[in-house]
């Protein structure tokens, strides 16, 4: 059917350009107008009602699609791969990208890869490798004065791989071995130990321990550094807490701050400056004394100064957000925030994140062990006029290690 107001805008237009020639027609009715109106009126909501049917379903098919490709991503991954048979797989995670590392027991050598990586089709590099019997053992035969050898044979369940092989015969001819016995009293010839902290080392993917392997016989040990402990998974290592756990050296005017791998004993001090004197009203404020009327250099000084201790990991990622500082109340038009000083400044940044909000940022990484601090200074203005000025100095223990 026609737009009505369409026709009606035409019929308009009818009207004055035959208004010489036709006689003068009668103007819709106010009773003609409503209906019409009313009709447009259910139109556009008919519209209206599919509009945002359609949308709603758009909706739908949007979420579902995201749901399902989601759902790709996640479980996106190889099959779980089977250690060889007398051997071992290294590696938890089968993601796209992810690898893992095979290794033997002892008295067997590895046939194929040692490392495989799943490949974006979600399938495995290379082949699926194996563990092979070592095949030749040597020695004394039961003259003494000779070296036997034998021939490979296939594993008997009698002789695991960690089991010395030798000869009992008389015979000069090479013994089979399913024909020999543990119980010999000829000398043993052990296996080459592999040395798994020399093929997966430290800062490599697939690396055995966080901090320090120690290869031992068939297998191998993970140690930590002073004032961490071994984790449950035996290759971690986990902050010690010398603080919470009281096992610190501070004295009681000290405070104790925890950092990575060790502690720190801090003690706050009010600063002594020129024109301005402070008192401390909290462990970690302090506050500036009521200045003499006109006394524009204590004005000037910081209102309060607070002090915040953090402790961090060597060469953390960066940028990162280190601290916020915010104004519980604000008496001013205008709020500033900037650095004020402190050492290792290029390694700081400051910047606004709220109308009463400033946030401390690292831009750089920082190699430990190191003690860095920024001075973070917060102004309050009137009409460019200074009401008072707040400084954060915050102090940063940098860990010699990077966990």
């Amino acid at each position: 059917n026609p737009n009505p107001a369409h026709l009606m805008f035409s019929s308009s237009i009818t009207l004055s350009s035959n208004v010489s020639s036709s006689p003068p027609q009668e103007c819709p009715s106010t009773h003609d107008l409503v209906n019409s109106l009313r009709q447009v009126e259910k139109m556009l909501a008919v519209h209206e009602a599919s509009y945002q049917q359609g949308l709603r379903s758009l909706r739908k098919k949007i979420s579902a699609l995201h749901n399902s490709t989601m759902a790709i991503f996640k479980t996106a991954s190889c099959t779980k791969p089977e250690p060889p048979a007398h051997g071992r797989r290294l590696g938890r995670v089968f993601g796209i990208g992810h690898e893992v590392h095979f290794l033997c027991k002892p008295g067997y050598e590895l046939i194929g890869p040692r490392t495989r990586v799943c490949l974006d089709s979600l399938r495995w590099s290379g082949q699926q490798p194996m563990c092979r019997l070592l095949f030749f053992f040597s020695g004394l035969n039961n003259t003494g004065n000779s070296l036997a050898s034998f021939s490979p044979a296939a594993p008997s369940s009698s002789f695991p791989a960690s089991a010395a092989l030798s000869a009992s015969s008389s015979s000069s001819s090479p013994s089979p071995l399913s024909s020999l016995s543990p119980t010999t009293s000829s000398p043993i010839v052990c296996v080459p130990d592999i040395d798994e902290c020399r093929l997966f080392p430290l800062g490599q993917p697939g690396r055995l321990c966080v901090h320090q392997c120690v290869n031992t016989p068939g297998s191998f040990h993970c140690f930590c550094p002073a004032g961490y402990d071994l984790a449950r998974d035996g290759r971690s290592c986990t902050d010690i807490d010398e603080c919470g756990n009281r096992m610190h050296n501070c004295t009681a005017e000290q405070l104790c701050v925890n950092t990575f791998g060790g502690f720190q004993c801090v003690t706050v001090e009010c600063p002594h400056m020129r024109n301005a004197t402070y008192i401390k009203t909290s462990p970690m404020r302090c506050e500036r004394n009521p200045c003499m009327l006109g006394d524009k250099g204590c004005t000037q000084a910081p209102s309060s100064i607070s002090f915040h201790y953090l402790a961090v990991v060597s060469n953390m990622s960066a940028p990162r957000v280190l601290f916020r500082v915010s104004a519980a109340r604000v008496l001013g038009d205008t709020l500033r925030f900037g650095l004020a000083g402190g050492r290792g400044r290029g390694h700081f940044s400051v910047q606004r994140s709220g109308r009463q909000t400033g946030t401390l940022l690292l831009v750089t990484p920082i190699k430990g062990p190191a003690t860095l601090e920024a001075e973070v200074e917060m102004s309050e203005l009137e009409h460019n006029s200074l009401l008072g000025r707040y400084l954060t100095k915050v102090t940063l223990f940098v860990s010699p290690y990077e966990f």
